[in-house]
């Protein structure tokens, strides 16, 4: 082999390897949107018993008592997670998502001046902690069609303390699950 040859070798590989990372640094920072982990692909090619247990489709948790319990804090560092698109505060600005102040207990499309895809303008529903837990799970399962690129949250305790952190972004923040 020429050392040209050697030289595209090398940058084919690099290219590999570059690529390769940042797809695990993006299943780091944000999960994937398909449920499973690089671990259990992992074990599933290895024939692991972690492969056949999420085989099976998860049983509903009742995020209620969750959030109930979920600690404030702990919702504001996983709201970390929405700052690209979102903001919090009375009066913020929208950003690619809108304003998320009072987002609990509101309707959707709460915002006048963003400008939401047609799916959430004709959801019709109230964002009660239901359908922000069903949402935050999957936002393009919740709302095919929707704009959020987001992945979604996929531990009920962190989707539990970001509600509950978000509940309390409100002049009149709703009533906790009891």
């Amino acid at each position: 082999m020429s050392l040209e040859a050697n030289k595209i070798a090398a940058a084919v590989l690099v290219g590999g390897l570059l690529t390769l990372s940042v797809g695990i640094a993006t299943h780091m920072i944000y999960g994937t949107p398909s449920g499973s982990t690089i671990a259990e692909a992992g074990e599933a090619a290895e024939g692991g018993e972690a492969a056949a247990a999420s085989a099976e489709p998860e049983a509903p948790v009742d995020i209620m008592p969750l959030i109930a319990a979920a600690d404030p804090a702990a919702g504001e560092k996983v709201f970390a997670k929405c700052k690209t698109c979102h903001t919090p505060e009375k009066g913020g600005p929208n950003r690619v998502g809108p304003n998320l102040w009072g987002i609990v207990g509101n309707h959707n499309a709460h915002m006048p001046d963003f400008a939401y895809s047609d799916v959430i303008k004709n959801l019709g529903i109230t964002w009660d902690y239901d359908h922000l837990n069903q949402f935050l799970t999957s936002p393009k399962a919740y709302a095919p069609g929707t704009k959020m690129t987001f992945a979604g949250i996929k531990k009920p305790e962190e989707r539990a303390a970001l509600i509950r952190w978000l509940r309390d972004q409100s002049d009149a923040p709703v009533a906790l699950p009891q």
